[in-house]
This record gives structure tokens, C-alpha cells and sequence, in this order.
């Protein structure tokens, strides 16, 4: 089981090689970092043969508590990448929003209260929102509308030109929900954007089989949560 964090083509080029030699391979990379791994709450997401994921599985969850499988070899690699690479993003757009609040006169505590138990907060957008339009290719009727979407971003980055705060990440989703604007999709979801990421990759992101209301209550992370 190779347990880092690298490009699912190396696991990949591995595999046949053990292969041939009457081994196996899995490519089971971990999330949760060095406070998951000592407290045993790590997400491990594991590619390979499924038979073999099977047997070994009581293994990964002597360390981890969140085991999957995530398909054919390199799928455990794939899932780790877009992982960390979200996180990547979503921490920089917090960094962006709390050193706008606090240098237009907020406390941080305060800030990050209002942050963690809204919507952010509680990852309403990756728990039931994605689940309930981009999933079904589906975004009307809209939980909430691109055009106020596109306003509130426009009040905040509008907000960090009067007090020169740089808003890279900001900026930037301002720049796409115009252009979905531009679309007539000012009256849609405004998950809505979405179809400019698929439509400039050339894939669509469908689950339709995912339960929007079952998968809200996959995870809590409201702050007061037993």
C-alpha cells in the first residue's frame, strides 16, 4: 500500500510491475494530517483491485476512520489531489474574506463566527446544494439566485478597493459570475457556473442517483453539534 500523496500515473506504472511479480499494489493516500493521524481520524481513499482492498481493509481501519474505496488503481491518487487542491482554494478565499473584515473594522473572532456557522460554515454547498443542481444538471428553481450572488461579490471586492485589500480568488469568481450573467443566468442557481467550468473542460459533473436530502445529512459541521 503506498500511502503518499504523488501523480496517479507513477501508481499506475507500478501496478504491472509488482504485478508481475506476484504482488499487489494500492495506492491508499491519507487526509486528515499529523493531529488525524495521532488521534486515528484520518480519511484513507484507496485504489486498486477491489478484492484486495476487501482483505486488507481492517488494516486501514486500525489508522483511519474514514476508509473507501475509490475505484481502479490511481483512483485513491486522483481523489487525494482534488481534495487537497480544494483546499488549497477555499483556504485562500478565507484568508482573502478575514483580512477584508478585519481591516474594514471587524474583530477576527467575530468574523469567523459569522463565517462558521453560516452556510460556509456548514458546507451546505458541498452537503446539499451541489448534490441538489449540479448533480441533477438541474438549477431552477434557485436556492439562491446568480444575480444576487454576483451583487454580494461585487459589494465585497467593491469593499476591498476602498480599504486596498488584494482579492485574487475574489476576483476572479466576480469575473465568472458576470460572465454567467452575460448567459441569462441571472434568474438561476447560482451554482449555475458550474456549466462554464464543464463546458471549458469538456466533462459534466452528473450524480444524479446521489439523494440531495440524504446527502445534507451525510456530515454535520454545524460548531454547537454533539
Amino acid at each position: 500500500m503506498d500511502l503518499y500523496t504523488s501523480r496517479p500515473t507513477l501508481i499506475r506504472q507500478i501496478e504491472p510491475m509488482f504485478r508481475q511479480k506476484g504482488a499487489h499494489v494500492l495506492d491508499a493516500p491519507v487526509s486528515g494530517g499529523k493531529t488525524g493521524a495521532a488521534t486515528r481520524n484520518l480519511a484513507v481513499m484507496v485504489g486498486g483491485e477491489q478484492e484486495i482492498y476487501e482483505r486488507i481493509k481492517p488494516l486501514l481501519d486500525a489508522f483511519g476512520d474514514k476508509v473507501f474505496y475509490a475505484g481502479s488503481v490511481g483512483a485513491g491518487s486522483v481523489c487525494k489531489l482534488v481534495q487537497n487542491m480544494i483546499a488549497h482554494g477555499i483556504r485562500q478565499a478565507i484568508a482573502e474574506g478575514l483580512t477584508l473584515g478585519v481591516k474594514a473594522g471587524e474583530d477576527a473572532e467575530s468574523l469567523w463566527e459569522c463565517v462558521r456557522r453560516g452556510s460556509v460554515g456548514r458546507m451546505n454547498g458541498l452537503h446539499e446544494a451541489l448534490p441538489r443542481t449540479v448533480f441533477q444538471g438541474r438549477f431552477e428553481p434557485p436556492s439562491f439566485a446568480l444575480g444576487l450572488a454576483r451583487k454580494d461579490i461585487g459589494l465585497a471586492t467593491e469593499l476591498a478597493k476602498e480599504f486596498d485589500v488584494p482579492m485574487p480568488i475574489a476576483n476572479l469568481a466576480e469575473q465568472i459570475s458576470i460572465q454567467g450573467m452575460n448567459r441569462g443566468w441571472g434568474e438561476m442557481d447560482s451554482n449555475v457556473t458550474f456549466l462554464l467550468q464543464e463546458e471549458q473542460s469538456g466533462v459534466e459533473v452528473r450524480a444524479p442517483q446521489v439523494d440531495p436530502d440524504k446527502a445534507a445529512r451525510f456530515i454535520t459541521t454545524h460548531p454547537d453539534a454533539e
